[in-house]
This record gives C-alpha cells, structure tokens and sequence, in this order.
C-alpha cells in the first residue's frame, strides 16, 4: 500500500477514533459518576470505534487501550492487567489451539465426508449431512470462521464443483446458491448453542456474571439445546421454500464424499487421538461440574495430550495467530467492562434506565430490547464489538423493567450470534461464503432479514417455554 492509500486508509479511523475519545474525555463527568469511571469510559468507547472502524487489528487496539489507561493512570498497571488472569480467556485461546488439531489432523473434513456419504442423496439429506458436522464440532471449535470457512467451505466447494454449479457458468441457483447460504445459517445457529462455539461466547457468560447471572458450560449446552436443534431441523425446509435450488436429488455426493474418503485412507493414529481427545473434552464438560473441574482446567488436559502425543507442536501453538489475537483483546474487553463495573457505571446507568421504562411492562419492555439488541447489528462488523457495546448496558435495562434476569441473559446472548446472520459483513464467515459470488447481496440480505424473524420466533417461543420448564426464569 502505498503512503498516500495507507494514509486513507488509517490516519481516518484513528482520527475519529482519538477525536471521539478525547471529546468523551474532556467533557465533564455526568451527576452521580465519578471522573475515574468517565475517563475509562472514555477508552472504552474509543476502543469500540476503533474495532468497527479497523484502523488497526483488534489484539493491537486493545494493547493501545491498556497503555493509555494506564499511562493516564485511570487503572493501575495490575489492573490493566486484570483480565489475562481470568480463566475463560484462556478458556478461548486453548480452545482455539484444539480446533487446530481437527483441521491439521483432517478429521473435521473426514467427518463431513461421512456425513454426507450417508445423507447425502438428496438435497435435504445433504443439507442435513453438512448441518451434522457444524453441530458435531461446534463444541470444541470455538472460531466459527474456522469451522464454518475453514472445515465446511472447501467441503461445499467440493460438492458445487461436482454438480457444475457456479457463478461462472451461471448456474450457482442449481445447488450451490442454496449450500452456500445454508451452510451459513447454519454456523450462526450453532455458535449460540455452546459456550465454546464462539469466541465471544465466554465474553458474554463473563459479563452476565458482572451482572449476577452464573453461566456455565453445561448451562449453556442445556438452555440452548432444544431451540438450538429445532431451529437446525427446520432450517434447510425453510430456505428450501425461501431460495430454492434446481436440483432435489443429489446420487453423486455420497460417492464424491466416499471418493474423498479413500484418498485420504483410514484414520491416522494422530485421527484416533483427537477423537479420543474430543470425547474426553465432552465428558469432562458436561460432568466436571460434578467433579469439581472447571471447563478451563479440562481444556488444559485436552491441549495437554494433544501436545504429548505430537497431534500438535510448540510450532503450531506458536503459528497460531487467530487464538493470540484473541487472548489479547479478550483480556482487554473484560478488564474493561469489569472496572466499567466497579467503577460504578453500570449501576449508574441502571437507576437512570429505571426511570425510561418504569412506565412499560416487562415484556413490552424486553421485546423492544431484544429487537434493538438485534437489528442493531446491521451497524456492526463485528460480533464482539456488538456484545461490548450493548450487552450489559441492555441486560439492564430488561432488568430494570422487570424482566426474569436469567431470560433476559440467555436470550441476548443467543441473540448475540443470531443477529450475525442478516448481513453479508455480520461475522468473520459471512465475508468467505458470500464472496463465493453464489448469492447476490439483495438476496442475502432478504433470505437473512426473513431467517432472523423465524430465529427470533423460535428462540422466543421454543426457547422461552424450554428455558421456563428447566427453571431458568
């Protein structure tokens, strides 16, 4: 890039970014909140901006918000440091380092293959082969753009290229069209479905514990099972009526995924390791609650014998930019929005929004919460600036209404990778498969506009009498 385009390119955003957050910094604290609180705000804010506007990566944002926060002394540098400590960042970032294993090793590719060898006959039964896999690997790869653009899309690619479907040839309506965008509500759906399917995830279940709300793994898994499996169910019906492909019948997948099945031979001994590995994670999840062992302490065991037995090398731990990324600005948000809490922001802005929907009932109160929470991210480029920006600041104003908290938690924080669906630039998949060229932006955004109401209907009615039948509200 050359000086000219690079400034262009970044000297904006930073400006806008600085002018924003000196202008929030030098205007006068509000009545009720202290400056220590107002400043941090201050970075807080810019730090979002900054992360929409992409002036630098994410991790080196967030290393900017520490130093200043701490060169103005608005925290303490052991502060600053606070959220490196906090165990569901290293939750994420080891997270991270295991999927690497599925996709170094192979066996989320051979998984699909599976799948579709035994589904994959007709268009739903292929559609139900691929929704399989998203689901199957959603627990243990917590990058939705690794499982969807890195495992599935080549998967997809595969199987276009085997019927003639493309944007070249003018035939990307036979299947492809529909693959496509299935294959991408299908990655939203299942990253609200665990803990560890998103990497924002943990960011949500951290600031719902700010607020007095515990969110475990298991917790998680079990609020989102059902509306999670009958939104999968009735996805590839529901785009088959919204966008439907030419072709119903689909006899030369399987024998394509069988195909790709004998080229890659039996499962290698480092295959056998990660499925071992993938079973043991599972287990220790779901009843470490039991034992006494957390959900991070059980990702360490997994990375441990992955790491013993060569499945992964100090190499690729160290390659592994995206769960470094990650860590840094994870560390940041959290650090963030915890002193934005004990600096007395939070309750601040509380007894002010009690004042606003003091007059509505819960329910009318919470609907206009969830659909702002929701739509508002046709602004949004990024689904952790969304959860940073809005997420506690709407949980309490549900609350404040007089809305069950354990409700309003659950519901925006499946909210939180939902509303990634409508937009072609909504999360870090949505730019992979729609810049396939297989479906126009008008459709996109009409097929996401209609799937997000159905979403939202589901996840309202299904979830909300599954989440009053568990005791969640």
């Amino acid at each position: 890039m050359t000086e000219s385009r690079w400034q262009g390119a970044k000297i904006k955003p930073f400006f806008l970014v600085m002018a924003v957050g000196l202008f929030i910094w030098f205007t006068p604290a509000p009545e009720g909140l202290s400056t220590q609180a107002w400043h941090l705000f201050a970075i807080f804010v810019s730090l979002i901006i900054g992360i929409v506007a992409k002036p630098l990566p994410m991790g080196a944002l967030a290393l900017i918000s520490l130093a200043v926060a701490t060169i103005t002394d608005t925290v303490t540098l052991e502060q600053a440091l606070w959220g490196y400590s906090k165990h569901v960042v290293w939750l994420v970032f080891i997270a991270f380092l295991i999927a690497r294993g599925f996709i170094k090793t192979g066996l989320g590719a051979r998984i699909a293959y599976y799948f579709v060898a035994i589904l994959g006959r007709t268009t739903i039964g292929l559609s139900y082969g691929l929704i399989a896999t998203e689901l199957l690997l959603a627990p243990v790869v917590p990058s939705n753009t690794a499982r969807g653009a890195g495992i599935l899309f080549p998967i997809v690619n595969s199987l276009n290229n085997e019927y003639d479907s493309s944007p070249e040839l003018g035939t990307e309506r036979k299947i492809g069209a529909y693959l496509i965008k299935l294959c991408f509500q299908a990655n939203i759906i299942t990253s609200t479905m665990f803990l560890t399917a998103m990497a924002a995830n943990p960011l949500i279940a951290s600031l719902a514990g700010k607020l007095g709300i515990e969110i475990t793994w298991l917790s998680w898994a079990k609020a989102a099972i059902v509306p999670g499996l009958v939104a999968l169910i009735l996805l590839p019906w529901i785009l088959m009526w919204l966008y439907p492909p030419q072709l119903r019948k689909t006899p030369e997948a399987p024998e394509l995924a069988r195909k790709n099945l004998q080229k890659m031979g039996k499962p290698s001994q480092h295959e056998w390791v990660m499925i071992l590995t993938f079973g043991l994670l599972l287990g220790m999840w779901i009843f470490g609650g039991v034992l006494g062992i957390k959900a991070t302490t059980t990702a360490f065991v997994g990375l441990s014998v992955l790491l013993f037995t060569g499945v992964l090398s100090w190499d690729d731990v160290l390659k592994e930019k995206s769960a470094i990324n990650t860590f840094i600005w994870l560390a940041t948000i959290l650090m963030l929005s915890h002193f934005l809490t004990e600096f007395g922001m939070i309750s601040w802005f509380s007894s002010i929004m009690q004042n606003y929907v003091a007059g509505l009932g819960w329910p009318t109160a919470f609907g206009i919460v969830v659909l702002v929470y929701f739509y508002s991210h046709y602004l949004f480029g990024s689904m952790t600036a969304h959860i940073t920006s809005m997420y506690s600041a709407l949980f309490v104003v549900a609350v404040a209404a007089g809305a069950p908290p354990g409700l309003v938690a659950m519901l925006l924080a499946v909210s939180s990778s939902l509303c990634a669906g409508l937009t072609h630039y909504g999360t870090g998949t949505s730019p992979v498969y729609f810049g396939a060229n297989f479906v126009s932006t008008a459709d996109w955004w009409r097929v996401g506009g209609i799937l997000s109401l159905v979403n939202l209907t589901i996840w309202v009615v299904v979830g909300g009498a599954w989440w009053k039948l568990i005791g969640l509200w």
